[in-house]
Formats: structure tokens, sequence, C-alpha cells
């Protein structure tokens, strides 16, 4: 079912779209802001109609500078005036001599060559890079005038760059989003979640919070140099002066893990392992735990390894770090003279396809040859079950946790793929599952569909779920089998919310019903599904794996399983 159109946006979104995130900021943060922050905004909101919206372009693009023949947006008009408004309040600048390397952004080679053709001689440089470098030999002090033969119009760049990142930071609590995020499908169309988005719940709790972040993320733009410049002798001093440091706030955390975890991966592989280990050790995100699992392993250093593993095992993180640990831990216990349990290997129920080729993808030709076999056959992938998921915690996932919604256009909070969702939320978690096993599963799901439709959600894609298809789902679909796959994927959302089989099979009571993963000639399962499978089969959840084979084909498929 599709969620109804939305009107068509205005020719000036770009200008509204600026302005909400200054009023979003603005709401949430003024007692942060600096004198200079708020007078920018005092002074772009006094600007002219169109000036406003000149300066929302500009920033949007990428610059700095500009030449303002080049300028050219129908729904403005004239462009001077506007440059003239936004120079004379300091929201714009114009150049005075550029840089040669600038100059490559603004003027074509053969406007270059017009400009500078007669102090280059003959033959002209060829390409545009050879040709910017023999401009910079020359070390002319009257570039602007050669130019201006050319095009005599002024060069401008628009001011307050810093202010709009730090805006943009505030709006979406991260570096890696601006303003061509603002698209059209996420603004005035799609309609978002009414969530609580109040200072209480805010991202950065002062000044100091916001001024750590951004530290964090130099550093992090210093590493990724350091690497780039293939420079090991630097890379290793810049591990050593990180490792005696640390974050305070909350609002850091999530970049300072990743910084410590990537750069101690290098410092590993430089065969640094005791500096890569304290930086694990600074690291509560996977994989630190893993890697410094591994290096004791390499060490053999089998007491600790042993202990760590235990450790993880008895509280993991996520799921790929308590797989590996399930590998790891064998080796280690045999090292220390135990005879650790053998890992259970399964063999997954198996079905046999024969199908003849189609120009289709093989999940629906799978599905078709199913179809005499069942009442309905769906291919619904993960799409299905992430679904229920949303419904079912809906409100839990909107509930307003410090730091999880910085605006109001957010599918999901902030930290729905991190460990911190099930633990800052664990009571409220713990309450609904046990709403959901006393209650009527049905129709708890349904009433969900009928208030949040058709509210965004990136769990719920609503074009792959209907009201039919939901009351089939919970009918058949026995409710403790759909309570234990959302526990599990309470447990890691980031990872759990794929690798469910492609298809479900419905028949015409409680409980007839199959999840079936579909793989053709050559194909295998992938991590994801055979995870699910191995739970399935522990949960007693009826799944299956169809090997398909092509009739026309003498071969036939190797399905293998875990």
């Amino acid at each position: 079912m599709e969620p109804s159109a939305g009107p068509a946006l205005a020719p000036h979104y770009y200008r509204d779209n600026f302005l909400l995130l200054c009023d979003t900021v603005e709401a949430q943060y003024s007692d942060l802001l600096t004198p200079a922050e708020q007078r920018f905004l005092q002074c772009y909101r006094e600007l002219p109609f169109e000036a406003q919206c000149l300066y929302v372009r500009l920033v949007s693009r990428v610059g700095p500078w500009f030449r303002e023949s080049k300028l050219d947006y129908a729904e403005l008009g004239a462009v001077a005036p506007l440059v003239d408004s936004l120079v004379a309040v300091g929201m714009a600048e114009t150049a005075g001599e550029l840089a040669v390397a600038e100059l490559g952004g603004l003027y074509t080679r053969a406007e270059l060559l017009r400009a500078f053709g007669a102090s280059l001689g003959e033959p002209a440089p060829r390409g545009k890079s050879a040709l910017l470098a023999a401009i910079e030999a020359l070390a002319l002090d009257e570039t602007r005038e050669l130019l201006s033969a050319v095009d005599d119009s002024r060069v401008i760049a628009p001011c307050g760059l810093a202010e709009v990142a730090l805006f943009q930071l505030l709006f979406f609590g991260n570096r890696r989003q601006g303003l061509t995020d603002f698209v059209l499908s996420d603004l005035g169309v799609a309609r978002y979640y009414p969530y609580v988005l109040d200072r209480q719940h805010r991202l950065f709790v002062q000044r100091a919070a916001v001024e750590e972040y951004l530290a964090c993320a130099t550093l992090g733009d210093c590493w990724y140099e350091l690497r780039e410049g293939g420079d090991a002798e630097s890379l290793v001093a810049f591990a050593r002066e990180l490792a005696g440091q640390q974050v305070q706030f909350p609002s850091s955390r999530g970049r300072w893990h990743r910084l410590c975890n990537g750069l101690a991966r290098d410092i590993e592989r430089l065969g640094e392992w005791e500096l890569a280990a304290q930086l694990y050790a600074l690291s509560q995100r996977h994989p630190a735990r893993e890697r410094r699992l591994r290096m004791l392993e390499r060490l053999e250093d089998w007491p600790a390894a042993a202990l760590l593993g235990e450790e993880i095992l008895a509280e993991p993180w996520c799921e790929e770090e308590r797989d590996a640990t399930e590998r790891i831990l064998p080796r280690v216990r045999r090292r220390l003279g135990e005879t650790p349990q053998p890992r259970r290997r399964h063999d997954f129920p198996r079905l046999a396809l024969d199908l003849p080729r189609r120009e289709a993808p093989v999940e629906m030709l799978a599905a078709g040859e199913l179809q005499s076999s069942w009442a309905a056959v769906h291919y619904v992938e993960n799409s299905l079950m992430n679904a229920l998921f949303g419904l079912a915690f809906w409100e839990q996932i909107f509930t307003p946790v410090p730091g999880a919604f910085h605006n109001p256009f957010q599918g999901a909070p902030a930290d729905m793929y991190s460990p911190d969702f099930r633990l800052r939320r664990q009571h409220l978690l713990e309450r609904r599952l046990a709403e959901l096993r006393a209650g009527e599963l049905g129709r708890i799901l349904l009433e969900a569909y009928t208030s949040y439709f058709p509210f965004q959600c990136r769990w719920v894609d609503w074009r792959c779920i209907d009201e039919d298809l939901l009351a089939a789902v919970t009918r058949i679909v026995p409710a403790e089998h759909l309570l234990a796959i959302w526990e599990r994927m309470l447990f890691d959302p980031g990872e759990n919310r794929r690798g469910f089989p492609d298809l479900l099979a419905l028949g015409e009571t409680p409980g007839d019903y199959c999840l079936i993963e579909v793989k053709g000639p050559g194909d295998a399962l992938q991590e994801s599904q055979k995870r699910w499978l191995r739970f399935f089969a522990g949960q007693g959840i009826p799944a299956a794996v169809a090997w398909v084979s092509w009739a026309d084909d003498p071969q036939p498929s190797p399905g293998t399983s875990a």
C-alpha cells in the first residue's frame, strides 16, 4: 500500500528548509550558541527574501568561490542586487587575487588560455592541470586583471561557512549530512512521527560537548590523512598520543570508539600489538574485544585469552562478536589442555526445486512453484519481519532518549543499530514484551498499523505490508514464534534486521507455515542467514532452504548447508 502523495514543494523550498534548520537549532541549542553564531542567525533572517535564497544556493554548492555571471536561478531574477545585499552585511565577500589552484574550478581551459595565453607563449600546455602549473610558474601579480578580459563580473564566496557547518551538525547530529540531505521525499511530502524533540533530550548537553565532538572529528581527519600518506612512523606516533586521551561526553563516544577501533587495526597490522591493545581497550564497540582476543591467541597467552573469551560470551555486544568468540574459544581451551564441546553443525531442512529457466528472480520462480503446496506464498525477504518488529515496538523506538532525535525528520533514533538502543530502553522493552506476551498479537499489531500508517519508520516499508497480510500472518504464525524472533532482533538490531528467509508459506490453520530461503545454482548461504536458520531450529520455528536447479541444466544444485 502506497502512502498518499504529498503536495508539490514551492520553488524556494531550499530556503524554507534552511530556515527550518536554523529554527530547530535555535530552539534546541540557543543557550550554547556564541554571540557570533547568534548574530549570524539574526543577520540571515533580516536579509531580503531573494538574498536569503541566494545565500542558501551558494552554501549548498561546492565552492567556496563562484563567478557572479554563472549564477543563474530562474526563481530569483537578477543576481547582482542580491549579491550586493549579501556583501553589504558580510554574508558574502568578493575575491581579490585568487590562488592558481582556485582558478581551475572557476574557469575552463579555453578561458584560461584566453587570459594567460600571451604570457605563456607557444605551444600551450596540454591538459588543464599542466596549464595551471604553467600559470603558477609565471608568478603574475595581475591575475585578476587578465581574467577580467574573459569575465569582468565579481567572484564571490558566501561567509559564515563555519556557522552553517555547526548548525548542520546540531541539526543532523553528525558531520556526514548537510543541506543536500533535505531531499524532496523527506520534507513536505513524507510524514514523520511526532516524537518529542526538546532540550532535555538533545545530543549535546553543553558547549564543551560540541567542542569535544569536533575535536574527535579533527582527530579522525588526521588519522585519515596519515593513512593516505602511508607514513607508518607518524601513524604510530599519532596512536601513542591518542592512547593517552579519553572523552568525557556521551555525544562523542560513538565517534571516539570507531576512531580507536580503526586506528588500532592499522597499528595491529604494523605489528605494534601492545599499542593496538591499548587502543582497543579504550573502545566499547565491536570489534575491540574480538581483536584483543585474536591478539592474545597470536601471543599464545592462553589464560588471558580464555578469560576474555568467557567474558565476551557472558555478555556479547553483538552477533558477530559472539560468533567469532565461539570459533576462537575452543582453540584456546584445547591449548589449555581442556576438551571443549564440539561446535554443533546444522543440516538445515532442504527442498529441492527443479525449475525451468525464466526471466524472473529465482525467488519469484520458487514462490510460483510452491503455490500448489500452500494456501499462499509471499515473497517477503527482510521486509515482513522488520515491519512486524517496527509495529510491535513503535512507541519504544520513538521514545525520547537523550541524543536519539536531533530534528523532526528521522525514521529511527540515532542509536537504533547500536547496543545502546537496547541498554538505554531496557525497562521499556521488557515492559512491552510482557504486554505483547499477555495480549492478543493480531489485534495489537493491526491497531498499531492503523495508528501509525503512513508515518516514516526505518523498520516499516508500508509498500510491503497491508492489513490483509498482517491478519494472515498473525492468525497462522504462533505468537511465541514472533516474540522469540523479536527478542533476538532486540539483542542486535543492526545485524538481525537482515538474513531472513525470502519466502513465507502459509497454510490454512495456526502453526501451518514455513519460512523458506531460496538459493539458485551456485548460491551459498550467508552468515546472517545461517544464524537465523540455526535460531529457527533451536526455537522449533519451521524453516527450510530451497535449493533450485534448472530443469535444462545437467549439473545438480550444489546445495550445501552450514
